[in-house]
Formats: structure tokens, sequence, C-alpha cells
């Protein structure tokens, strides 16, 4: 490479949007087992913002080690610009899509013209679908496809010390589908439609025409009607939204059914044994075999990926301004020049 510099986004403190700086950095080095692949488009996702907070609600036991400065973002479709000398499947000029290195660290460093990924977690870029919606498939599809279809891992959970195994769906099953419009959600959708599940969606009204598109069978406008009174008889809820107020899905399950909170809430497990039903969650995990399988749905045109807005990696304040403001619709992505 002519340059060992690029452009790249930096967080040299805590804080909030305004602390992502743009600027000059050091283009990475691949070590082995890795590629160097330069940057066309970055899905964005919690975690990012998370991480440029120095994630405050994390016991400091529990968080992943960073220094700073720090190159945020975890999402990235690009073309491998070299490999080490020990990588033999992916070569010069491949494009790829990965979900890099979560959540072992909280620098994915895909903010950037240049990022590092280890092989294992790279698949080849679905060629259905430009860079930009590519760049939105990793960590939403790959929760949903854990959540979902299979966890292809043994990682324990850091919320509950029960395993996650996901229920066998098919044209027997209901899923409903809390936050039907996010990443997460909507990709979860498609994917239980894929399985032959008949789907709720819960989301504002404004999503409904696009959630009605995607494929599901009924719609609940949070707005104007609480879901927990509305769906009865589910056999799986998948709440991408979690955390403290997702026990009141309970009531919608029938005996034997599933909650699957995204970001774990508090439960009881005694109310659980007594409702009959089972609660588990788990943290989506890098897997380039998986995600190559997402791929391969991208490309049959089963899924796709919807692209709520996309910002030069310049405005990448800006496209944090904008995941605060909520009521997303698929996904935002930076694009890289």
């Amino acid at each position: 490479m002519s340059t060992h510099t690029m452009r790249a986004v930096r967080l040299h403190d805590f804080g909030g949007p305004e602390v992502l700086r743009y600027e000059e950095a050091p283009v990475p080095e691949p070590g082995p087992g890795e590629v160097l692949v330069r940057v066309r488009a970055v899905g964005i996702n919690p975690p990012d913002w998370y991480a440029r907070e120095g994630m405050p609600n994390v016991p400091p036991e529990l968080k992943p080690p960073f220094h700073l400065p720090l190159i945020p973002g975890t999402d990235v479709s690009g073309v491998v610009a070299a490999v080490a000398a020990d990588v033999t499947g992916f070569a010069a000029g491949d494009e790829v899509i990965g979900l890099l290195r979560f959540p072992t660290a909280l620098q994915g460093g895909a903010y950037a013209e240049y990022v590092t990924a280890p092989v294992s977690e790279l698949a080849r870029k679905p060629t259905a679908v430009d860079h930009v919606h590519a760049a939105g498939l990793p960590m939403s599809g790959l929760t949903a496809w854990q959540f979902l279809i299979e966890l292809g891992h043994d990682h324990p959970s850091p919320f509950q010390e029960a395993p996650h195994r996901p229920m066998a769906l098919d044209s027997g099953s209901t899923v409903l589908i809390n936050g039907a419009a996010g990443g997460v959600g909507h990709l979860a959708l498609q994917l239980a439609k894929w399985k032959g599940a008949r789907v709720i969606a819960v989301a504002s009204g404004a999503h409904e025409a696009f959630l009605r598109e995607l494929g599901t069978d009924e719609f609940i406008d949070y707005t104007k009607e609480r879901p927990e009174e509305v769906a009865h008889d589910v056999d799986l809820v998948l709440d991408t939204v979690g955390g403290p107020d997702s026990r009141r899905f309970l009531r919608t399950l029938k005996r034997g059914g599933s909650l699957y909170p995204v970001y774990f809430g508090e439960f009881d497990d005694e109310e659980n044994a007594r409702l009959g039903v089972t609660v588990t969650s788990t943290q989506v995990r890098s897997h380039g075999a998986q995600l190559a399988e997402l791929g391969r749905l991208l490309d049959a045109g089963t899924v796709r990926v919807a692209v709520d807005s996309t910002f030069p990696l310049a405005d990448a304040r800006a496209a944090h301004e904008r995941a605060a403001r909520g009521h997303i619709q698929g996904k935002i992505v930076l694009t890289v020049a």
C-alpha cells in the first residue's frame, strides 16, 4: 500500500455523538489469520453508541478491554486489500462482509477506510446487493439467526446460566416480534416467515406498510393498543427491545412457549415455571459461516435488508444523532468513499 494513513472516526474520550472525530489514523496491519479490508460501508448498531459512551452501565469486570483513541464499528462490507501470509480462503479483490471481533472487543475498527478482520468472521458479500445493504446485515442478521435459527456456539450467556436453544419453527408456529421494524426485528420477521411461521409484528403505525410488505400476518400498533392484551396463544416472542418491560409479554405465550429478550430484563424463574414458559437470551457473536448462510438468503431474494438512512463516514456524528431519535426502519449505514 502506498499510504500508511487513512481517514477514520475515532473517539479520544467517552460521551455523546460530539466525541466522534473524523481524522487521520494509521492503517492497521493484518496479523496471522487476518485480512485487511478496504471498507465501502459500515452498518451501525447499539454497541457502537455503548462503546462511544464508555459502557457506563456495565460493571468494570464485564467490560471488554479497550484503549483510547478507539475506532468503533463492527459491521463491514468492503473489498480485501491484503491478506496475511497464512490466509488461504480469501484473496485481494474479494468482496466480503463481517461482524468484527464481537463481543470480545469494543475496538471493532470499522468506522474507517481500512480495517483488519479475522477470516473466521468474514463471508463473501452477497452479489445481489450493494455494499450499503450488505453492511446492514452482519450484527442484526446474526442476532436474528442465533436467537431464532441456530445459536452456533457454546459460550455462556452473560445474563443467565440457562443455555439458549432456539425453538424449532414451522407452519404450526406463531411468532410475535416486538420492535419488528428495527434492524434485528425486520430480519427476524423474514427468517420466521422463511421457516413457515405465522408472524405478529409489533411496531408504531408508521411502519405498518413496510412490515406487511415484508410478509407479516398481523400488525399491532403499540401506540394504539397494548400487544400483551391483544396477542394470545403465541409460541415464541422475540422481544428486540427487551429490558425491564419484557416481562409483560409472558402473558401472550401459550404453555410450552418461549420469550427471547434481546436485552435481558427482570424475570422470576418461579413465575416462568408456573406459566410453563421458557425465557432465554444470548449475546450475538461473530460467525463467518452463519453470515454466509444469511448471504445466500439475500442472494436468493428470500431475505432483504432495509436501509433507514445513509451518512458519509465523515458524518458519523449525524448518524448517531439519527439513531438516538429512534423509530428506525431497517438499518443506518455509513458510506466510505
